[in-house]
C-alpha cells in the first residue's frame, strides 16, 4: 500500500511554489520530488493534481503520494528487539556480530535480511534504508527509514551516544580530535593520520579502572571505525577490539554499544528518544576488568 503524507500550508508560504515547500519544510530530496513529478497522483493540491510551479494559499492541503516501496533484499525470519515501529520508522536494538547488508561473506544473515521479513510478514515491502550504520561487531540502535523521504530528512539530524570500554582509566571528560585515514583503499582499516577525514569523539568516565573503564561516548562526525581507532589512537583499544589491538581476554568482540538515540520524527515533528541496556558480555568484560 502506498505511503500517503499530507501537510497543511501555513500563512508563511502564502503564495509561495510548491516545490519551495516540498523541498523547505518538507525536506525533500530533489531525486523524490523528481519522482513524485513523474506519478499521475504523486503531488495533490486539495486532492487535485498539481505542478511544483503552483502557488500556494495558507490553509491549502498538500498531498505526496509515495511510490510503491520493494524489497530487493531476501527476507530472512530472525527474531528481532523492535524497539519503535511505525509507517515510517523502525528502531532496532541489534545484536552485536549482526551484520547490516549482505556482502559476500553475509548473505541471508544480516539485519537487512530480517528487516525484509518483519516488512514482510506485514505485507509490506520497503528499501533497506539504515540512517546511520552500526559496525558488525558493534550493537545497539540501528534506525531504518521506510520511505525516501523520511531517509532524508533524517540525514544528519540524529544524535546518538554510546557505552564502551576502553582498555585504559579514564576519569572525568574529553575531547578526541584526530584526523582518520585509510591507509590501503582496499582494506576497512582505519588509523589516526595526517591529512585525513575530520573526526572529532568526545567522551565522559561513568567508572574507572586500572585495565579499563566505562565511558559514554558521542561521535560528532560519523568516520568508519571512528570511535574504536580513537581509543586506539591513544593506546586504549576497545577490549575485545582486536582489529586495532584490543585483547580478546574478556570479551570477543569489540565493546562498543549504541546505548541512546534522539531525533525529531520526520513526518510528525515529534522529538523522539529511545534508550537500550548494556548488554551482558559488556557487563561481564566491565566487571571482571574493574575488579
Amino acid at each position: 500500500m502506498r505511503r500517503s503524507i499530507v501537510y497543511h500550508i501555513p500563512l508563511s508560504y502564502e503564495g509561495r511554489k510548491v516545490i519551495h515547500y516540498l523541498r523547505g519544510e518538507g525536506k525533500l530530496s530533489s531525486r523524490m520530488v523528481i519522482t513524485l513529478k513523474n506519478l499521475p497522483d504523486g503531488i495533490l493540491l486539495n486532492d487535485a493534481p498539481t505542478r511544483t510551479i503552483d502557488r500556494l494559499k495558507a490553509g491549502d492541503t498538500l498531498e505526496i503520494r509515495l511510490p510503491e516501496e520493494e524489497n530487493t533484499i531476501a527476507p530472512q525470519p530472525m527474531a528481532l528487539d523492535m524497539v519503535y515501529e511505525d509507517e515510517d520508522l523502525l528502531v532496532i536494538n541489534k545484536p552485536a556480530n549482526l551484520a547490516m547488508h549482505p556482502t559476500h561473506n553475509h548473505q541471508g544473515d544480516t539485519l537487512a535480511n530480517g528487516v525484509a521479513a518483519h516488512l514482510l510478514s506485514q505485507g509490506r515491502a520497503a528499501t533497506f534504508r539504515a540512517v546511520g550504520r552500526l559496525d558488525k561487531c558493534t550493537s545497539g540502535l540501528v534506525l531504518c527509514a521506510l520511505n525516501g523521504v523520511a531517509a532524508a530528512a533524517l540525514a544528519g539530524r540524529i544524535e546518538k551516544s554510546y557505552l564502551a570500554l576502553p582498555s585504559g582509566c579514564y576519569r572525568g571528560a574529553g575531547v578526541i580530535n584526530r584526523p582518520i585515514i585509510r591507509p590501503d583503499p582496499m582494506k576497512t582499516l582505519r588509523a589516526v593520520g595526517e591529512g585525513g577525514e575530520y573526526a572529532v569523539t568526545t567522551w565522559e568516565s561513568l567508572a574507572a579502572g586500572n585495565a579499563c573503564s566505562l565511558v559514554r561516548v558521542r561521535p560528532l562526525t560519523g568516520r568508519t571505525h571512528q570511535i574504536r581507532v580513537h581509543f586506539a589512537s591513544l593506546g586504549t583499544p576497545l577490549l575485545g577490539d582486536d582489529m586495532y589491538g584490543g585483547s580478546r581476554e574478556r570479551i570477543g568482540r569489540a565493546a562498543l554499544h549504541c546505548a541512546s538515540m534522539g531525533f525529531v520524527h520526520p513526518i510528525s515533528g515529534k522529538e523522539l528518544f529511545f534508550s537500550c541496556p548494556m548488554p551482558p558480555d559488556m557487563q561481564r568484560a566491565a566487571r571482571a576488568a574493574m575488579l
